[in-house]
């Protein structure tokens, strides 16, 4: 493996840890089991492995952010989350720090190399 495509790896796999949480709360309005989110994120074009999505789940859960249900109806039970309304409350405030984030990136990465530190 190329250096660079060993740096892109590494810093991929930093980059999405940061934005999963934020995914997987923007799913969870109505009440999903760990399978169909997997599914679903997919789907959007976000990645996720249940390895990585069975631990943040419980971890937003042990937060306060989730509330969860088992559904024993099935042959086999799931357990279904749901935003609390914790979870609500800081999923939308995380969001506009996230468009604040994306906005002030862009404007850096689209003003790469201006600055006046006399390379410019």
């Amino acid at each position: 493996m190329s250096d660079e495509k060993e740096h892109l790896d590494k810093l991929m796999q930093e980059l999405r840890r940061g934005t999963i949480t934020i995914g997987v709360l923007s799913q969870l309005s109505n009440p999903q089991y760990g399978y169909s989110l997997v599914t679903m994120l997919a789907e959007k074009g976000i990645q996720v492995e249940p390895g990585t999505l069975y631990p943040l789940l419980r971890r937003l859960e042990k937060q306060g952010l989730l509330d969860s249900k088992w559904d024993t109806n099935e042959a086999r039970p799931r357990k279904y989350y749901l935003l609390s309304e914790t979870g609500k409350n800081v999923y939308d405030l995380l969001v506009v720090e996230w468009k604040g984030i994306v906005e002030s990136l862009n404007h850096v990465i689209e003003n790469k190399g201006d600055g006046e530190n006399g390379d410019g």
